[in-house]
């Protein structure tokens, strides 16, 4: 079973940055970020395949980057430049065998 398991998050200065990482069993096809802030519907921040393609939220070009390291079935989140709208519970997504597993998710708090 594929059980996405996520660490870093915290609080952070608007301007700051933060990396977030999770680890998924099984080499997942796709591994991603998805946040949900209060009162909004979880959004897609991030994501990016085995072979590399990825895939990014228009409001994070340029200051996000994820990449992956396939050896641990890990993927990581570089977050730069954060802005408070950044706020969220963030989660990790791993899609294997048409399947969708989620993580249990992580804080990010953008504040002064």
């Amino acid at each position: 079973q594929v059980v996405p398991v996520e660490s870093g998050g915290g609080l952070v200065q608007p301007g700051g940055s933060l990396r977030l990482s999770c680890a998924a069993s099984g080499n997942p096809f796709s591994m991603g970020w998805y946040r949900q802030a209060p009162g909004k519907q979880r959004e897609l921040v991030a994501t990016i395949t085995s072979a590399g393609v990825t895939i990014y939220a228009d409001s994070v070009k340029g200051r996000f980057t994820i990449w992956r390291d396939n050896a641990k079935n890990t993927v990581y989140l570089q977050m730069n430049s954060l802005k408070p709208e950044d706020s969220a519970v963030y989660y990790c997504k791993a899609a294997l065998n048409s399947r969708a597993y989620w993580g249990q998710g992580t804080q990010v708090t953008v504040s002064s």
